[in-house]
C-alpha cells in the first residue's frame, strides 16, 4: 500500500528497511514515550516489527496500517505512522506515529497525519479515530490538537514505556469524522 503527499510517500515496510529502521528509532529521544519500542533497538527488533507489518498487510479485512514515512527526494525511511486496531464494523481505529529526530519541526508529521486522516475518513469510511500521548510529550500533544482531535481525559499511570521502563500519565483524544476538516 502506498499513499503520497507533496513531499512524502507513506508505504508498507519491507525487509529492505531494517537497517534504516534501526538507525532512526535507536534513539532514546525518539523512543522514550513509545509504549512498545525497546531501547536499544536491534536488528532483531526491526525484523520482528517489519515481519509483523508484512503479516498485518495481508490480513483481510486489514486491522493495522503501519506505514513507513519516506521523503520522495531521498527515498529514506524517517518514521512510521499508522492506523491500528481498525474496526470496520465499529468504524474506529487508533493512530500511532514516531519520527526520526533529524526530521523534527519540518512539518513532516503534520503532512503525514493529514494524509492518514484523509485515508481513514474518506477511504476506509471510519467515523472515529483515537490517539493518546504521554502528558510529558508536549510536541505530540500539540500535533494531536493541531490536527483537530479533542481532549477526552487523562489516564493516570496509563502506560509503561519499554525503552525506559517509566510509567507515564496518558492524555486521550478523539476525532469524529463529522468534526474532521
Amino acid at each position: 500500500m502506498k499513499l503520497t503527499t507533496e513531499r512524502l510517500i507513506l508505504r508498507d515496510l519491507t525487509l529492505k528497511d531494517r537497517d534504516n529502521l534501526v538507525e532512526i528509532v535507536n534513539d532514546l529521544k525518539v523512543s522514550r514515550y513509545l509504549a512498545v519500542v525497546p531501547y536499544p533497538y536491534s536488528l532483531k527488533d526491526a525484523d520482528w516489527f517489519i515481519e509483523k507489518c508484512i503479516r498485518d498487510s495481508k490480513k483481510r479485512p486489514r486491522e493495522n496500517y503501519e506505514l513507513g514515512i519516506e521523503l520522495k527526494s531521498n527515498k529514506k525511511l524517517m518514521g512510521v505512522i499508522g492506523l491500528t486496531k481498525v474496526d470496520i464494523f465499529d468504524e474506529t481505529a487508533g493512530i500511532g506515529y514516531w519520527l526520526s529526530k533529524k526530521y523534527w519541526r519540518q512539518g513532516i508529521m503534520t503532512e503525514s497525519f493529514s494524509k492518514i486522516l484523509d485515508f481513514a475518513f474518506n477511504e476506509l469510511k471510519l467515523r472515529r479515530l483515537n490517539v493518546s500521548a504521554s502528558t510529558k510529550n508536549k510536541p505530540s500533544n500539540n500535533i494531536i490538537k493541531k490536527m483537530g482531535f479533542k481532549f477526552e481525559g487523562t489516564k493516570k499511570e496509563g502506560t509503561r514505556t519499554r525503552s525506559t521502563g517509566k510509567i507515564h500519565d496518558e492524555n486521550f483524544y478523539g476525532l469524529l469524522k463529522k468534526d474532521y476538516k
